[in-house]
């Protein structure tokens, strides 16, 4: 068993359904791994990406990572029964060699090259990714059909910001997710209470909405915020400050009694124990969002539930970051609380399967053989062009 090929590119992504709004020049790299089983007459290729947010990792995919499988021995990242790829194998190589640290970048070429590691083995053994994942943590008895889900998106508008935020919203609603999250931190806090006001209105209440300030308040700045939002009633208050300002996270937590959400910009277990050590967050109502993918694919992902479970954390309290097909099966396979879904934003890679929407706020799962890009008609376009293209 062994990896014959892997191709990169770097691709554009929008924070917007219409791609033509400027969204800050957001890229992701896509990979293509070609392994050397065959089914139905045709090498297996597992696709990935560097789910959304952190930009592409090109030059670390094609100039440390990829090198390493490519030059695995025969049978290196073979599993026991010797007839399927073994990922968590392929991680340990991928990272052998490398120095403790460094987190931010290279967990998010480790990751792109995971998923699509998963996605290969998955569709060598001819199950959706959530079953065969269940089965290799021996967790196959309690796999669920469906999992919640909620939407992403809320980004600003340059122009006529409330009154196209209200319309997505109601779209939103229209193809059946009951929660939302919104972003805020850009514009004031005057401004964000607006857009919070006219976002809960659409959804029918505040109890649906989770804001996400992206890591913009600064100490008073946060306290600001958080006393401002407190009687709101939000479903939670996401990514307050810098993520590795621990003491600023504490004072908010101390001070806000609705759930806080964390963990979105961190991307190893060290970090994680940080948080549940210095991060004032309370396990009874606050919200992990760790993005599987940035945070060295599922080898790393489990490393940080274990952290989190020491430390008292539940698996309901892991939403993860992502809002892709991906994700969907990661929260399925370990029982997690749900996952994001990006139905309007950074097409083609977020959202559901072509023709599936949400039904009162749950998702079902695809049950193609591997992730299931191949459900998502433009997305495959993309990953079969580069698989096919001529070096």
């Amino acid at each position: 068993m062994r990896i014959v090929d892997i191709r990169e590119r770097s691709v554009a992504i929008s924070r917007y359904a219409d791609p033509a709004i400027p969204s800050g020049g957001l890229t992701t790299s896509i990979v293509a791994v070609t392994t050397d089983a065959v089914r139905d007459g045709r090498p297996v290729i597992g696709y990935g990406f560097g789910s959304i947010g952190r930009f592409a990792q090109g030059g670390l995919i094609r100039e440390r990572f990829a090198p390493r499988l490519l030059a695995a021995a025969d049978g290196a990242l073979a599993d026991a029964s010797g007839t399927n790829l073994d990922p968590f194998r392929a991680g340990s190589l991928m990272m052998a060699g490398e120095k403790p640290g460094g987190h931010g970048e290279r967990c998010v070429a480790v990751g792109t090259l995971d998923m699509a590691l998963w996605d290969a083995a998955a569709k060598i053994a001819g199950l959706p990714l959530h079953r065969f994942l269940a089965g290799r943590l021996g967790r196959g008895d309690s796999v669920p059909d469906r999992v919640p889900v909620y939407a992403g998106g809320g980004y600003p508008y340059p122009a006529d910001d409330l009154a196209r935020l209200a319309e997505e919203m109601r779209r939103l609603a229209d193809l059946g997710y009951t929660r939302a999250k919104i972003k805020i931190g850009a514009a004031g806090l005057a401004q964000d209470l607006r857009r919070i006001e006219v976002a809960a209105a659409a959804l029918g209440d505040a109890g649906r909405l989770a804001v996400d300030a992206m890591n913009a308040y600064d100490g008073p700045a946060a306290l600001a915020a958080a006393a401002a939002l407190a009687p709101l009633g939000l479903w939670w208050f996401e990514d307050v400050c810098d993520p590795l300002d621990f003491s600023t996270q504490a004072a908010v937590a101390a001070a806000y009694p609705g759930p806080i959400a964390a963990g979105e910009a961190l991307f190893s277990a060290a970090e994680a124990r940080l948080l549940a050590l210095h991060g004032g967050l309370r396990p009874d109502r606050d919200i992990l969002l760790f993005d599987p993918v940035h945070c060295y694919g599922l080898p790393g992902t489990l490393q940080i539930v274990d952290v989190m479970a020491a430390a008292g954390w539940p698996r309901r309290a892991f939403w993860p970051h992502g809002g892709h097909l991906f994700t969907l099966h990661v929260v399925a396979a370990l029982g997690l609380g749900g996952a994001e879904v990006n139905p309007l934003s950074f097409r083609p890679f977020g959202g559901l399967g072509d023709g599936a929407m949400a039904t009162d706020g749950f998702a079902s799962l695809p049950q193609a053989p591997g992730i299931g890009f191949e459900e998502r008609a433009e997305l495959a376009a993309i990953f079969r062009d580069l698989s096919e293209t001529t070096r």
